[in-house]
């Protein structure tokens, strides 16, 4: 059990710098290559670049809309017949529905496939399926660090909560008992939010009520295992799940994707209910499983 976490742990970690890295190549915009000046001219300072905010596929800007309209435009309909979701989302856009929530809906059906498959095929448990894919969606709206960072402290705060009450000895029935880790956990977010002008950032000013429930459920579902079982299987359960969202998250931001999503949207959800079928005949052992019994199929 202790590899387990361990090996988990490091994946995470090796996960969330190369995503960081990779979203660090994306925002910061590279500078043009000028020529040098003559030794007669005088020297001219070069002016700084700031990098441009991450676009927000939950929110309805022009960096995300814009796009996403724009080829939305250039597609070629075809018979409706054949494509009746296409006129659909061309009639619900033209009406005023963001195309980037048409986009989240569509990719959201995927999303807990993948999530399905990891559980049942791989073996990677997490805390169900809704609470990932609402993960992955909160690393879309604030940005994968601020969100995992975030996440801790919200568990290190109800933990603590939790080991108070048992502490002084103070017996709550289940629902009031939740209702002040809820209170802890806006006092908790409250203190990151109030340090917003000390160290300035557009993460911390761009955190909005969404993505703090959802970690709020994510922690209640923590505090639930870590009674019911263990603190270590409830860490294993918050790492696996924040892979499993962290994977979604990857999936939700490929442009690719998006675009066949919203351009292909027949072929997506029909293959999407397919896959979920064969998925669900699946009987066999997981891959942590074989791993797990390696021993005795090797014996074999």
């Amino acid at each position: 059990m202790y590899k387990r976490t361990a090996v988990l742990v490091c994946f995470f970690v090796l996960m969330v710098m190369s995503i960081s890295s990779v979203q660090a190549q994306i925002i910061t915009p590279q500078p043009k290559f000028s020529p040098s000046p003559s030794p007669s001219a005088s020297p001219i300072p070069s002016p700084t670049v700031e990098p441009t905010p991450r676009p927000d596929l939950t929110q309805s800007t022009e960096e995300t809309v814009g796009p996403l309209e724009k080829l939305l435009r250039q597609q070629q309909l075809g018979s409706v017949y054949i494509n009746p979701i296409k006129y659909a989302i061309r009639g619900a856009v033209d009406a005023g529905v963001p195309p980037n929530t048409i986009v989240l809906l569509l990719l959201l059906p995927l999303i807990a496939a993948v999530i399905a498959a990891a559980r049942h095929v791989v073996g990677l448990r997490g805390f169900g399926i809704f609470l990932p894919a609402s993960l992955s969606v909160v690393f879309i709206a604030i940005g994968p660090l601020l969100g995992i960072l975030l996440f801790v402290l919200i568990v290190v705060a109800s933990t603590m909560f939790r080991i108070l009450l048992r502490k002084v000895k103070v017996r709550l029935q289940y629902l009031p008992r939740m209702a002040l880790m809820l209170w802890t956990v806006v006092l908790s977010v409250l203190g990151v939010l109030f340090l917003a002008p000390v160290f300035p950032s557009n993460q911390l000013t761009n955190v909005s009520i969404f993505p703090v429930l959802i970690l709020a459920l994510l922690a209640e579902d923590f505090s639930k295992i870590q009674l019911g079982k263990s603190a270590r299987t409830a860490v294993s359960h918050a790492t696996e799940t924040i892979i499993l969202s962290l994977v979604s998250y990857m999936f939700l931001t490929l442009e690719p994707l998006q675009k066949a999503a919203l351009l292909n949207p027949e072929w997506l959800i029909i293959g999407v209910a397919i896959f979920d079928i064969l998925l669900g005949k699946y009987v066999g052992l997981r891959v942590t499983e074989y791993w797990r019994f390696r021993k005795l199929i090797l014996d074999k």
